[in-house]
Order: structure tokens, then sequence, then C-alpha cells
């Protein structure tokens, strides 16, 4: 299903799939977040996707007028979940909005992973 907004000159008509690619886009720049992830159904493990991928690690749904979010993202070790995810969830219902004009009713946070820097 995708999202419609009506004005005066008609119906604007927004794919899930626009939706996934700026919320995915607006949450790789928060601070800890190392990428979106992505589990696979065959055997489970979980994969940290590439640039091009990055919308995989996002679910969106559109009941009527409310977008729901769900992303699966892989946190760097060290920093404070909680922080991160309120940084996400922040400006990803805040880049949805803006560039879409449709209204986030919830955004979610699975994290599918920490990963640690080797130096």
């Amino acid at each position: 299903m995708s999202g419609k907004i009506t004005n005066n000159y008609g119906n604007i008509y927004i794919d899930t799939e626009v939706i996934a690619k700026i919320a995915s886009q607006s949450a790789i720049e928060c601070y800890g977040l190392v990428g979106m992830g992505y589990r696979s159904k065959v055997d489970g493990l979980v994969e940290l996707l590439k640039k091009e991928q990055m919308s995989k690690g996002v679910q969106v749904k559109i009941d009527e007028d409310n977008v729901y979010i769900e992303l699966f993202v892989i946190i760097q070790y060290g920093t404070k979940i909680s922080v991160v995810a309120d940084n996400i969830i922040n400006r990803v219902k805040y880049s949805v909005e803006k560039f879409t004009g449709l209204k986030v009713n919830r955004v979610d946070i699975n994290v599918q992973g920490v990963r640690v820097h080797n130096r």
C-alpha cells in the first residue's frame, strides 16, 4: 500500500519503498549506527547491508494516513543503545514527515547486532 496525500490539484501517492529509502538514509546519518541489518530466512544470520540495499533493513506499513516504520539496525560497540535508538527514531520521524508530508505514527528499532571495530 502507498501513502496518499490529497491537495487542491489532486492526489499524490508515495510508495512504501520511497519511505523506506528516506528512513534508511536518515538513520544511517546517526552517530553510533554501523548500518542496517537483514536477517537471512535461510540460516537466520544477520547481514550488514550495503548502501544500495539499506532499504531492505526497513519495513514500512501504511494504515489510512498513519505510517509505521520498523528498522533493523546494527549498533557500534561502546555506544549506549537507548541513546542511539532515540536519535534514530527522532531523525527518521522528522525526515519522513518533512519529505513526504505523511504523519509518522510510530518508529520501532530492532537491534540485530553490535559491531566491534578492531584496531
